[in-house]
């Protein structure tokens, strides 16, 4: 007959002792003091992610983002677009018809990230990118955000890209 154990640890172990503890601001310390909030654990997650993605603050400044989502939507280095706002980055958009023109301000309002951002619920949605280095190339992402909280208010978002 089969024998199975089962075990329960936590989410975030650290060595020797559990020290970090979930608060009402993000991951307390051992002593209940105030750790590190939610956003700026993002932040640090993006930055050295192996996946596209990309972090915006409420403001719709680029805050984290991953080389590959550099890649991916053609906006140089990470370095080069940290906190510049995400419309004002090299990012072109373009819409889905044969012309491939801009967006306009009313669609650019509902790409997934700034669509998170405003409603504070789970975004998802295609989006086209003009690559800069080829004016007649773009490609095609699926883009998914989901709003970053922080105090329980929206304190940016949190996109993840995929190549269709």
């Amino acid at each position: 007959m089969a024998h199975v154990e089962l075990s329960i640890s936590e989410a975030f172990p650290t060595p020797g002792a559990s020290s970090l503890q979930h608060g009402p601001t993000g991951f307390d310390n051992a002593d209940g003091s105030g750790g590190v909030d939610g956003f700026t654990r993002w932040s640090e997650t993006v930055s050295t992610a192996a996946e596209p993605c990309l972090l915006i603050d409420r403001d719709t400044v680029i805050s984290a983002v991953s080389s590959s989502c550099c890649q991916l939507l053609g906006l140089g280095s990470p370095i080069s677009v940290l906190g510049r706002p995400l419309l004002g980055s090299d990012l072109r958009l373009l819409d889905f018809t044969a012309a491939r023109g801009d967006l306009t301000e009313q669609d650019v309002e509902r790409i997934p990230p700034l669509l998170a951002l405003h409603s504070g619920r789970l975004a998802r949605g295609l989006l086209r990118v003009r690559c800069p280095d080829d004016e007649h190339a773009d490609a095609t992402v699926d883009a998914i955000s989901t709003p970053v909280l922080t105090d329980g208010l929206v304190a940016g978002s949190l996109t993840f890209f995929s190549e269709v």
